[in-house]
């Protein structure tokens, strides 16, 4: 008889289990931050309409006690205290368990920058995600140009090379 997993369970199984087939070591030390903040969409013209699109991301990511892990923003890019960055470009994307919550991710360092706590980072997976999700209204003619600010959270891993 076999076991189910609870779907979050099992997504983020697949997604650690993409990561590893991409080349990220099975027992690659890792960071865990937990994120809070928002993400900002500008309301654009699309197609024969209008619709809001992702400007950048603006979170704050700590570890269970509360220490600063890092910054989040457009790029997107995670900048740790010491100055070291991150910038990640996804490799792989997986529709969150929960209604109106960004998606879970799995993705590549694309660059470095600095020498600190984010200089080693090759992959990032967000996972545990909660809100975050564009507005379904009050994105038109009369709104081009404007922001929302979406609020949400998310567990990210950083894993090592």
């Amino acid at each position: 008889m076999s076991k189910r997993l609870p779907y979050g369970v099992a997504v983020f199984a697949a997604l650690a289990g993409m990561a590893h087939a991409q080349g990220v070591p099975a027992k690659a030390p890792a960071i865990e931050a937990f994120a809070k903040g928002v993400q900002i969409y500008t309301c654009k013209a699309s197609g024969s309409g209008y619709a809001w699109a992702l400007k950048a991301p603006d979170a704050s990511l700590a570890d269970a006690k509360g220490h600063p892990i890092a910054k989040h923003f457009a790029g997107p890019t995670w900048q740790a205290p010491d100055g070291s960055a991150v910038v990640g470009t996804p490799i792989n994307v997986s529709p969150s368990p929960d209604a109106g919550a960004v998606p879970w991710l799995v993705l590549r360092a694309r660059s470095h920058s600095g020498s600190g706590q984010m200089a080693g980072v090759q992959y990032i997976v967000r996972t545990r995600t909660e809100g975050g999700v564009a507005p379904a209204t009050g994105c038109d003619a009369s709104h081009a140009g404007g922001e929302v600010r979406v609020p949400y959270s998310a567990v990210y891993l950083f894993f090592r090379g």
